[in-house]
């Protein structure tokens, strides 16, 4: 059974990679933005929980901190687009070195507001403990955040696929062009789809809260790992993104099992970009149909 309690803890990691990918998701594979700045939306979400830890209590924090921290990341997503990413559009390479840049500037705000040294978060009691079925081993905080993951994959392919501002967002992300002669409001739809991904950080940052303790520099942890997973998923395919976050996180449980965390970390990586060799697309590719 110890392959099952190594399979409970890589679907763990995987849904915390999910959590954290799905904002790139609409930022990075829909818009063709690549923000580094993205880990300090994730830093966002971690410290309101920690802030709201102080006023409501642990025991209902993580609750009142999942929509408190959309919010607050969210608008400091809009705010990123709205005053300098929005003139950057089709310059990737260009955005990188803008928001690299934010990112650092973020990182030093927060490290002189709540210091340099990491904070401990307490978990609520009702997270605290492990189911226990036989010889396997369910972690409760790792289970909340597994149905965390699960529920905003669902919100966000409802968005996506039943909502008018959703299929907008598809429109633009197949083709902005022809989205924008045949009335999309492009701009709004842009200033949406970062709003969302930058939100979808916050709550990664919520999760990242009852695994660990938290940092001006927590989101540089996580930013490759989840580029990774949108590159390997797909760039801005909701599924692929669930596959590859899920597959990343039993690779690198057994990688760590059998070896140790830096040496699961190369092993990861380079299966990465041997597969990516073979299927540079990714795991599912966008369909559509073309004039001839």
């Amino acid at each position: 059974m110890g392959m099952v309690n190594q399979l409970v803890s890589g679907a763990s990691i995987g849904a915390v990679l999910l959590l954290i990918a799905l904002g790139l998701t609409f930022t990075f594979g829909q818009m063709g933005v690549i923000n580094m700045a993205h880990g300090e939306f994730i830093m966002a979400g971690a410290f309101t929980a920690y802030m709201l830890q102080g006023v409501v209590g642990s025991q209902l924090y993580v609750l009142a901190a999942i929509p408190l921290a959309f919010g607050v990341a969210g608008l400091m997503g809009l705010a990123l687009e709205r005053s300098v990413i929005r003139f950057f559009y089709g310059r990737p390479l260009d955005t990188l070195l803008l928001t690299w840049g934010v990112s650092l500037i973020l990182q030093q705000l927060a490290k002189d507001i709540f210091g340099a040294p990491n904070v401990q978060m307490k978990a609520p009691s009702w997270l605290e403990g492990n189911l226990t079925l036989g010889p396997v081993i369910l972690p409760y905080n790792r289970m909340f955040i597994l149905a965390l993951a699960i529920g905003c994959v669902v919100a966000a392919w409802a968005y996506q696929s039943k909502l008018p501002h959703g299929r907008r967002m598809r429109a633009v992300m197949q083709n902005r062009q022809l989205a924008s002669v045949s009335g999309v409001n492009i701009s709004r739809v842009d200033q949406l789809t970062f709003f969302i991904g930058s939100g979808l950080a916050g709550v990664a940052g919520v999760a990242i809260t009852l695994i660990g303790s938290v940092g001006f520099n927590i989101g540089t942890k996580y930013i490759v790992d989840a580029f990774l997973v949108v590159v390997a998923g797909g760039l801005g395919q909701l599924r692929g993104a669930v596959i590859a976050a899920f597959a990343l996180g039993v690779l690198n449980s057994f990688m760590e099992e059998w070896t140790n965390a830096s040496s699961a970390k190369v092993v990861v990586f380079a299966v990465i970009v041997a597969f990516l060799q073979f299927r540079p697309q990714g795991l599912v590719v966008l369909r559509s149909r073309g004039l001839t």
